[in-house]
């Protein structure tokens, strides 16, 4: 597979029928999918107003059999969908992992095809073609799904997954919105046989396993504010940007734009919005839920923390001002139930990142390489020894989750990046968007799972 980036901005098909108007649909569906519902723009994008229900029927879980594969479909076969169509091919052929990708869904029938014949001619696996998504759901020979779509649709496709008795591993973020995470949560919480992972790869690098426990045995003394970044410079283009546009995209032939849509208020064919959709803010919180994620999650893990209770962030735009999204933006989350702040900062504009670190009242633990390094604080030097904890190398930490994921869907044992987490990350996720886009702190009460303005 060529190493040039491909649009992850693929959606599975969604539930406007053949010969259906998307008004007709939306207003006979309204009471059930609650899609239809499109409350006016909170910090600049749509969410729902109703719950989310699920569009397929209800369906006991169907784990494979002791000795036999792991049958998985992949919902969004764009840029993230096809990585992971061709690395699951990869487990199967070169490692004889048990598992068979036996279908795959989009609504551009040109990157569904596209795909089809890129896994037929490199690992000779013959997927079958859905364009829509429920379809997959439907068949009983299917175990598990991951979801590759665009960021409003991963509710959905969720909720529709874990009803329909499927395993499920989504892309990040979880969702677009905390209204829409917390309606997840439930669902998955409600079918605690389902297998679910979130693709935060980070947590399965040892260094934050290793963290967690001596954090645990108190070798830094009490946590008292840590601190994670991720950055990148996209120069002149503009983030993003890379993913490449197709003159063979014709809506309405090959593309079911209304489709991809879903809820959201309708609009005309945008082939940039299509393919770009991380540069818009009615779409994907940006830098946040697209890259911050990433080394928010095993920090949460290793410091064991509770809900954040109240987050402070800004944005702005550097550099690059065409895109509605922030090119640089920083986060303070505070964890008042630990008596932590985290310090996060993103930039599209410049690729010089905060030391990944957590600091202690006895110690610093320092985590930006491999292993895990402790340093006492002056006042504790004859007290805390200085020390290298060491790690192996996992190799490639995404493979890392996928092949956790598949283990999991063998022993039944939860999956590492788990609804728990995902939820608190969806948290510290909403509240700094919000800040951003309205100004101001936000807080959460985890006993009432509220948002309020500080």
């Amino acid at each position: 597979m060529s190493d040039a980036p491909i649009d992850p901005g693929m959606a599975g098909k969604q539930l406007p029928l053949s010969g259906e108007s998307r008004r007709s649909f939306l207003t006979k569906t309204a009471a059930l999918a609650g899609a239809a519902a499109v409350a006016g723009p909170v910090f600049g994008r749509s969410t729902y107003t109703e719950k989310i229900k699920p569009t397929v029927k209800e369906r006991g879980i169907n784990p494979p059999k002791p000795g036999e594969p792991i049958r998985m479909a992949i919902i969004g076969i764009g840029g993230m969908g096809g990585g992971h169509a061709h690395a699951f091919c990869s487990f199967a052929k070169d490692e004889g992992l048990p598992v068979e990708l036996v279908a795959v869904n989009d609504v551009n029938e040109v990157r569904l095809d596209d795909a089809i014949a890129s896994l037929k001619d490199r690992w000779g696996v013959e997927c079958d073609r859905h364009t829509d998504y429920r379809e997959i759901l439907d068949r009983d020979d299917i175990h598990a799904v991951l979801i590759a779509s665009p960021e409003h649709w991963h509710a959905q496709h969720i909720i529709d997954a874990i009803t329909a008795g499927k395993d499920v591993y989504t892309e990040k973020p979880m969702t677009l919105n905390l209204d829409q995470a917390l309606q997840v949560r439930e669902v998955v919480l409600g079918y605690p046989d389902r297998i679910f992972q979130v693709g935060t790869q980070g947590i399965m690098q040892g260094k934050y396993n290793a963290a967690k426990d001596a954090l645990a045995q108190g070798l830094i003394g009490k946590p008292v504010w840590s601190q994670t970044s991720y950055c990148r410079n996209a120069g002149n283009r503009g983030e993003w940007n890379y993913y490449a546009l197709d003159d063979r995209w014709k809506p309405g032939v090959n593309v079911d734009w209304e489709s991809w849509l879903g809820y959201m208020p309708n609009r005309e064919w945008d082939p940039k919005v299509y393919a770009r959709w991380r540069r818009y803010k009615d779409f994907s919180t940006g830098i946040i839920g697209d890259l911050l994620v990433h080394v928010m999650t095993p920090m949460i893990f290793a410091l064991d923390l509770h809900f954040p209770t109240r987050v402070i962030a800004s944005g702005n735009h550097v550099i690059d001002k065409d895109m509605e999204n922030h090119d640089q933006v920083n986060l303070v989350v505070e964890y008042g139930n630990d008596d932590h702040q985290m310090v996060v900062a993103g930039s599209t504009a410049n690729a010089v990142g905060l030391e990944t670190m957590v600091r202690g009242h006895r110690a610093n633990m320092y985590l930006n390489g491999r292993d895990v390094e402790i340093r006492p604080e002056r006042e504790y030097v004859d007290d805390v020894e200085r020390e290298t904890i060491e790690v192996a190398d996992i190799g490639n930490d995404h493979n890392a989750m996928r092949k956790n994921w598949l283990e999991c869907i063998h022993s039944r044992e939860p999956a590492k990046s788990n609804i728990d987490l995902a939820s608190k990350v969806m948290v510290a996720v909403d509240l700094a968007t919000r800040s951003m886009w309205e100004g101001g702190a936000f807080t959460f009460d985890e006993s009432k799972m509220k948002v309020s303005r500080a």
